[in-house]
This record gives C-alpha cells, sequence and structure tokens, in this order.
C-alpha cells in the first residue's frame, strides 16, 4: 500500500479544522477534492476514518492514531515551507565571516549589525585571525568571505583587492605634531613602535627609511595595530598605523599624520573559487564591498559581483 502525501495532507486538515470545507479553504482546494482524497484514503486503508456527529467530523480512534503518527511530517513540511520563504526574503541563513585584526574590532561588526538589522533569524560565524590562515579557511569551506592582507597564497582564491592608506600615529603632544606631512627625515630621532618583519607594512617603512638612507629606529615590536596605538597613546613612540585601526581606537591623547612617501596596506577580500557563495553571502558581499571602497586608494570600484 502507497499512501499519497496529498491524502495525508487533507486527513490531517479535516482533523485539525473538524469540517471538509474548512480543510478545503485551509489548503486551497475545493471541497469535492478534499472528499476524494479523504475516500481515497479510506478505500485504501480499509478503514472508517471520521464519523458525522452535529454537523462535525469527528475522528475514529483509528483515525487518532494515524494523525498522531502523520502529525510530524505535515508540520516538518510546513517548516520546511517556511524555512523556504525566509531564505527567499533572505531572513535567515549562515552568515560566515573571517577578517584580519585591525579591521575586526570595530568596522566588520558594524556591517555585520547592518546587515543583520532585516534578517533577525540569520545566524552568524565571525573570526578574526591572522592573514594566512584566513586564506586556510576560505579554501576548506569553514567560512564563505574571507578580509585579509595580501600576497594571496592558493590560486583557487577569488580576489577583490585593496589599498589601505596608512599613517605616522603620534602622541598629541610630540612636537612633531607641527608638521602635515612626515618624511624619514623628519623622523629620522623617533622611536617607532612597529608590527613584525615580515609585516608588509613594516616592510614598506623599512624600505623607506633604507632609500633615504637614514636607520629606522625600531623600539618596539609588537603584532596587532591595536597594541602600537597603546604605546603611541603613553609616548613610547610613533608607529605607522592603516585607517581601521585609526578610527576604530580614536583617543584624544594621540594625532595622525600623512607619511611621504605614501605606504598602503595591500589587503583583499576572498572568496573559495570552488564553492558557491550562498545568496546570504552574496548580497553581504556587496554590502561589504560597498562600504569597503572609501578607505581604498584605487578610485575604481572594487567590487565586480556575478
Amino acid at each position: 500500500m502507497r499512501l499519497r502525501f496529498r491524502q495525508l495532507e487533507a486527513f490531517h486538515a479535516i482533523v485539525e479544522i473538524g469540517t471538509v470545507t474548512g480543510a478545503a479553504e485551509a489548503l486551497g482546494i475545493s471541497q469535492p477534492g478534499i472528499s476524494n482524497l479523504l475516500a481515497e484514503l479510506e478505500r485504501q486503508t480499509e478503514l472508517k476514518l471520521f464519523e458525522r456527529i452535529n454537523g462535525r467530523l469527528i475522528p475514529t480512534p483509528e483515525a487518532e492514531l494515524i494523525h498522531r503518527e502523520i502529525e510530524t511530517v505535515v508540520r516538518g513540511l510546513d517548516h520546511v515551507t517556511q524555512t523556504v520563504v525566509d531564505l527567499q526574503n533572505k531572513h535567515v541563513g549562515q552568515l560566515q565571516i573571517a577578517s584580519q585584526h585591525s579591521i575586526s574590532f570595530d568596522f566588520m561588526p558594524k556591517i555585520i549589525a547592518k546587515f543583520a538589522r532585516t534578517r533577525p533569524e540569520m545566524n552568524i560565524t565571525f573570526q578574526s585571525q591572522y592573514s594566512t590562515k584566513i586564506q586556510e579557511w576560505i579554501l576548506s569551506g569553514l567560512f564563505e568571505i574571507g578580509i585579509c592582507e595580501m600576497p594571496l597564497l592558493y590560486d583557487a582564491l577569488k580576489c577583490y583587492p585593496l589599498r589601505i592608506e596608512t599613517r605616522i600615529a603620534m602622541h598629541k603632544d610630540n612636537p612633531l605634531s607641527q608638521y602635515d606631512i612626515l618624511t624619514p627625515d623628519i623622523l629620522k630621532h623617533e622611536p617607532f613602535v612597529v608590527m613584525g618583519s615580515n609585516h608588509i607594512t613594516q616592510r614598506g617603512l623599512k624600505e623607506a627609511f633604507d632609500k633615504a638612507g637614514i636607520p629606522l629606529n625600531a623600539r618596539i615590536h609588537s603584532h596587532l595595530f591595536k597594541n602600537l596605538l597603546a604605546f603611541v597613546k603613553e609616548g613610547m613612540g610613533v608607529a605607522l598605523v592603516d585607517r581601521f585601526g585609526l578610527d576604530s581606537y580614536q583617543d584624544n591623547r594621540f594625532i595622525a599624520r600623512r607619511f611621504d612617501p605614501s605606504i598602503t596596506m595591500d589587503m583583499a577580500v576572498i572568496t573559495s573559487t570552488t564553492r558557491p557563495l550562498s545568496q546570504l553571502g552574496k548580497d553581504f558581499l556587496e554590502l561589504l564591498l560597498k562600504e569597503l571602497q572609501p578607505y581604498s586608494n584605487d578610485k575604481a570600484p572594487i567590487f565586480r559581483i556575478k
């Protein structure tokens, strides 16, 4: 015996509502259609499923047992249907994002919160990590979207490049605050708080000083822009910091000045070329790239989403 789901759905509606007319309206089919489905079900099961008492259909004990068995199935289908509707309306889903540190403390939470306001049922996974690890996560499928520093280590990553301006941060009482633009010559006696030697900004800073023939006075080494600024606020040196770091940790104890030659931090928004983005991921990526555009030194739009 092979029962059709439409028969069970009609039976369930009649039990829940108590009338054929009401069940037909609830399912959006005709009253004869409901009656035929019920008749087919009784014929196939060889069971009497309802008694008519005072104008209402009362389920028999056999019908009540069947109703209990199919309740989970019918409710489950309703849940699936609602989930599909929510996905179509972009109200649910899983947003999976990883970013390097400087962008993760202020900028990314604001963008994610903005995106989530119209998606209250959306689940969010967000992690900050070093750029090499982020690329591994995107490649392995642990995250859909990543923001990392260049270079890219894998061919299977789609890249939306971004060049971020850096500036020299110094304590507000530093005498060099009189300058609008700082150069290696002006900074030759200043102690620096620097990133690790392999970091893109540290390499650019050292190259600028080497070309000027001036030794870079690296007093403190750290690994996060947040740490660099913490030392700057204590007057322990100056630091080359990207715009995300400067915007995230605004404090009246430090100021920022342009540096010549200009040093940019090359970054990228990345996705996998071997896995399609979810619709939720596509929508967030479009918003993210739009919000990142003002931070880029490149004039051309950085987003080209297909």
